[in-house]
């Protein structure tokens, strides 16, 4: 990079530290000296403060702006990867997709519940076989349109890693860094399909939610839940910016892929440029209850999700073609990506690893907050829900003690990399 763009991002980055009122939408204080030649994000689109103007600087720094070759194929395009669920999109697209299958009687019957998880406690296995009954055939549809029992039991334990009477659904041994049992389990859900079949239910759940009102709740079993799901403008054009800028762009998610791929297409990300959880298929090209493993893991039943550190590994593997151990270790700048954006914890790896740019949706996760507003390279940009952001949150996040989700799922302190630990953090970003 040359010298007078280093200097002018340090400078733009000490005009920005201030804080701003969380109504601020107003332009940038200084405007990128490329904005008459470089792809520029759209100023009609309001962001929170000064965050599109933190955005702007890592584009024009990494893409075509300095490094003019890249349109030509001269050296490595930078990469930018996003999760999908509540960062390019208000509302999960996975959880869409089931309410759906459950609406329209789509989840096969297994022939024992304990068989869908390797981590599916007595108790729950108890409680869906209890629920969802028996006289079904096995491979057949359950009839969870009018069986609330049934549906209720799955929506529970998706969403809550409970029974509905309150018992652990999963128990064991799992790296809490690596995977969590109910993500895993929603592509076990759906073994005994075709990925086309399972690309048809998330086409027609995604048909209803972006038909439905923002705010709409839809009923399914004795849950009510949101009904509806709206890309956000302000990411479909920080894509289209970056991808006019040279970058290579990803989506990474620990959502189900053929569900994932068919919300992604809509913004021009093919299979290869969508990772999410990659299921086993049978002789019959069907999901099975197996995942495809990361790394140095191998494939299982959903040790190695794309989740936390799981991200990291699956873009190193993925996208810079990284082997073995080496998968799951944080790279030097050259392979690692230069933007990345999330909104929970399972984001907080791979945001973090980003060497230009962290972008943080707002919704009040502690580990990835506590990175955010800790903010310790000064290209943390966080910003609220672009629809209904959350208020303020009470008190502080708890970052010096329960900051860092450990392996064992026992929450601890969020250290830096030299090892100091990040104190508590008031919420300062919000709606």
């Amino acid at each position: 990079m040359r010298r007078p763009a280093l200097a002018l991002g340090l400078a733009t980055a000490a005009l920005l530290a201030g804080s701003v009122p969380a109504t601020a939408a107003a332009p940038a204080r200084a405007e990128s000296p490329h904005a008459t030649r470089c792809p520029q994000l759209s100023r009609d689109l309001p962001w929170y403060g000064h965050n599109r103007a933190k955005l702007q600087r890592t584009i024009d720094e990494r893409g075509t702006c300095e490094n003019p070759g890249l349109a030509h194929g001269h050296g490595r395009a930078p990469v930018a990867a996003f999760d999908w669920d509540n960062t390019m999109t208000k509302n999960d697209v996975t959880d869409a997709t089931l309410n759906w299958s459950l609406l329209h009687d789509k989840i096969l019957r297994p022939a024992h519940w304990r068989d869908t998880s390797t981590w599916m406690t007595p108790a729950a296995d108890r409680a869906l076989t209890a629920a969802c009954g028996t006289s079904v055939p096995v491979g057949a549809p359950l009839p969870t349109s009018t069986d609330a029992d049934c549906a209720d039991e799955i929506l529970q334990i998706r969403a809550e890693a409970k029974t509905m009477s309150g018992q652990e659904a999963f128990s064991g041994t799992w790296n809490h860094r690596r995977t969590v049992p109910e993500y895993a389990w929603v592509p076990q859900l759906f073994a005994g399909h075709t990925e086309d079949e399972v690309r048809s239910y998330a086409a027609a759940g995604r048909k209803a939610a972006l038909a439905a009102p923002v705010g709409a709740t839809v009923k399914v079993g004795t849950h009510t839940l949101s009904a509806y799901v709206r890309y956000y403008d302000q990411q479909k054009d920080l894509v289209r910016t970056l991808r006019r800028a040279g970058f290579d762009v990803y989506i990474v998610s620990a959502g189900s892929k053929p569900v994932t791929e068919v919300w992604s297409r809509s913004l021009g990300f093919d299979r290869a440029h969508t990772i999410a959880i990659r299921s086993i298929l049978d002789d019959e090209d069907k999901l099975t209850y197996r995942t495809q493993g990361c790394g140095d893991m191998p494939d299982s039943q959903g040790d190695a999700i794309p989740y936390i550190d799981g991200k990291r590994c699956w873009i190193n593997q993925e996208i810079f073609h990284l082997k073995g151990a080496e998968a799951w270790r944080k790279q030097d700048p050259a392979h690692r990506i230069a933007l990345g954006g999330g909104d929970a914890d399972t984001d907080s790896t791979f945001v973090d690893d980003a060497t230009g740019a962290h972008l943080v949706i707002n919704r009040n996760k502690t580990e990835v907050m506590c990175r955010g507003y800790d903010n310790a390279d000064d290209r943390w940009v966080i910003n609220p829900m672009f629809i209904d952001p959350l208020p303020r949150k009470s008190g502080t996040y708890p970052c010096a003690t329960q900051g860092y989700i450990n392996t064992d799922g026992v929450p601890g302190p969020l250290r830096r990399p030299d090892t100091s630990v990040v104190p508590d953090q008031s919420d300062r970003i919000h709606g």
